[in-house]
């Protein structure tokens, strides 16, 4: 039933009780390791103020509202049937509370805030968070709250505000996914709540972690407003998230305490008239902070911190002095890229156990976090970040956000499977240097051929992606300089991200000779190939010429592959960090980790390893 909401108040139902007013909830208390299950949703009537603080306790005199109003009626039948019943609305004589299975949402009239629960599976309830309108402070009382829904399934309240002429839609469903959508003048939420660190999930590209410590004097932050917020809560158990559908939102989260104890006390929502969500996610250790230790370089180290369950664990380390997320693995074991070389891949689990390898190449420096947003072999009653936006902003919406496609990689095998295991230049010039150490150079020239061929479809590949790289510097540097001559109080912000992306193009220059060109890897497969003509003892060493020749081309364009690569991740990474103190870049931000983003769209396995 939907009730009509222009009615006046001598049409009001009256509770049976002697006072009333209204407040309003907005929030998600979702307990993490509880089934996700349909549960009703119940409209309570406190019958008296609740408390100016603390858990509420005394829930004798609440009474529920029923989901007919009707059912107040002497004769609810005939009521019903009374056209001139239509349009009559609840009035509350306490304070309202919506409750679930894993949620309680307090709304206290004379604060004009709500003080958001989660329940365990005991039934004990601990505060998430208090929200209020967004520039208002607690105390600022509510004049009016009308019923929209109240079904069982969900609660709708509509909130008005005194003196204010702001109101607001609240939605809690049964799924404890709980809706806020500002009306009237209201133009966004303050939520309230304590956090250690804020995460602007990329999924392309690497997280951006706010840390309150790196902006001692500030007493806001500005984020890039991508769609999904994740605030990580003192005591390594929760997580805060929030969500919004596309639009013109920002974001700004408001920093507080001493240095050294700095936190990130509330997250500022402005909306673009649409709305956001919330939730609270909990398990023991959900999150974890570990010291990275100078006694921890170059050896196994394991880690007291275990994963609560399966999921994609990540972190993020400095690698060659980049922010570098990595995805915890299942094995220890080495890995390769062009930039850095080869070492020791960081983290891994055996079991729960979270072990740390790091070396000269990712060192031991700072703070990491380890925390998780997708799942990997979760199980089914573990929710996720990702099913919070999946479930608030839709499937279509929440794929281009998440983009699969584009954090899958781009082949280098030009017959796939059929063709030569590694398909690099070290991995063919090393097969065909077997069959000429064999002497079966003339016998094998087709598979020679072959491999030749897979090679300068290889080389053909990274010679593609190089140029994809440098026409995004070039459009990009084009862009920051437009940009820059039209908001010259941006200007600083903008030369410096122009001063990363320049070098894009340095390096492509510095590497130009040894990168060579598909000319030359011609060249060099015509050599190759007239070596196959008869067997020779010195096609050995005259191979092995060539073999060093195909080996530095292609080693070349790895490392300006892999530097490219992580120039973009940078900028990606600047872009969302330079603004964080300067509200007026925030857009600006945001157009520069959009085309960053689609550049990082299906990588090489040589600029990084798949899906990090």
């Amino acid at each position: 039933m939907k009730l009509n909401q222009t009615s006046t108040r001598r049409n009001r139902v009256q509770a049976p009780s002697p006072r009333g007013a209204v407040t309003f909830a907005i929030g998600l208390a979702l307990n993490l390791l509880l089934p996700v299950m349909a549960f009703a949703t119940t409209l309570w009537d406190t019958g008296a103020p609740l408390p100016a603080s603390g858990v509420p306790q005394d829930r004798a005199a609440w009474k529920a509202v029923p989901t007919e109003l009707f059912a107040f009626e002497a004769n609810p039948a005939k009521a019903s049937s009374d056209p001139g019943y239509s349009g009559r609305e609840y009035f509350f004589t306490g304070d309202a509370v919506v409750e679930n299975q894993g949620l309680l949402a307090a709304f206290s009239k004379t604060r004009g805030t709500v003080t958001l629960y989660a329940k365990n599976a005991a039934g004990a309830a601990s505060v998430i968070a208090e929200a209020i309108p967004l520039g208002s402070k607690p105390g600022g009382p509510i004049s009016r709250v009308a019923i929209v829904r109240n079904a069982g399934d969900e609660v709708v309240l509509e909130v008005t505000y005194a003196g204010a002429g702001e109101s607001a839609q609240f939605s809690v469903a049964r799924n404890e996914i709980v809706e806020l959508k500002p009306t009237g003048k209201l133009k966004g939420l303050r939520v309230v709540s304590p956090l250690d660190y804020g995460v602007v999930p990329g999924f392309l590209g690497d997280d951006l972690i706010y840390d309150p410590a790196a902006f001692p004097e500030s007493k806001t932050v500005a984020v890039p407003s991508e769609n999904i917020f994740v605030g990580l809560q003192p005591g390594g158990n929760r997580m805060l998230v929030v969500t919004w559908p596309k639009g013109h939102q920002q974001v700004q989260l408001g920093l507080g305490g001493a240095e050294g104890k700095r936190r990130i006390e509330s997250l500022d929502l402005q909306g673009d008239g649409q709305s956001f969500y919330l939730a609270s996610l909990a398990a023991p250790g959900i999150w974890h902070r570990e010291t990275m230790k100078a006694g921890f370089l170059e050896k196994d180290v394991t880690l007291d911190w275990k994963r609560p369950f399966p999921a994609k664990w990540k972190t993020q380390l400095s690698e060659s002095g980049t922010r570098t997320t990595y995805a915890f693995r299942q094995t220890k074991g080495t890995i390769w890229r062009g930039v850095p070389g080869s070492y020791d891949y960081p983290v891994w689990f055996d079991g729960e156990t979270a072990f740390l390898r790091l070396g000269k190449k990712v060192p031991p420096k700072g703070d990491a976090l380890f925390y998780f947003l997708e799942a990997r072999d979760t199980p089914v009653t573990v929710t996720t970040p990702v099913d919070i936006l999946k479930a608030t902003l839709g499937r279509p919406m929440s794929e281009a956000i998440l983009d699969p496609a584009g954090r899958t990689l781009r082949t280098h095998h030009r017959r796939g499977g059929d063709g030569v295991h590694r398909a690099c230049t070290c991995g063919c010039t090393e097969a065909i240097e077997a069959v000429f150490k064999a002497g079966e150079e003339t016998g094998k020239k087709a598979y020679i051929s072959e491999a030749i061929d897979d090679m300068i479809f290889f080389v053909r590949c990274h010679v593609d992606r190089i140029a994809e790289y440098q026409r995004f510097a070039d459009d990009l540097t084009k862009h920051l300089r437009a940009r820059s001559a039209a908001n010259p109080e941006l200007k600083a912000y903008l030369e410096n991200l122009e001063q990363l992306v320049q070098q894009i193009p340095q390096e492509c220059e510095v590497q130009k000779d040894n990168m060579k060109s598909l000319d030359h890897a011609a060249e060099l497969a015509k050599q190759t190939m007239a070596l196959t003509a008869k067997t020779d003892p010195d096609n050995v060493k005259t191979y092995a010429a060539l073999l060093k020749a195909w080996r530095g081309m292609g080693g070349a364009q790895d490392y300006v592959l892999a530097k490219c690569h992580t120039v973009a991740r940078q900028l990606f990474q600047e872009a969302g960090y330079g603004c964080a103190e300067l509200p007026k870049a925030v857009a600006e931000a945001e157009a520069v980790r959009a085309r960053c983003r689609q550049v990082l769209r299906n990588p090489d396995g040589y600029e990084i390893w798949a899906d990090y």
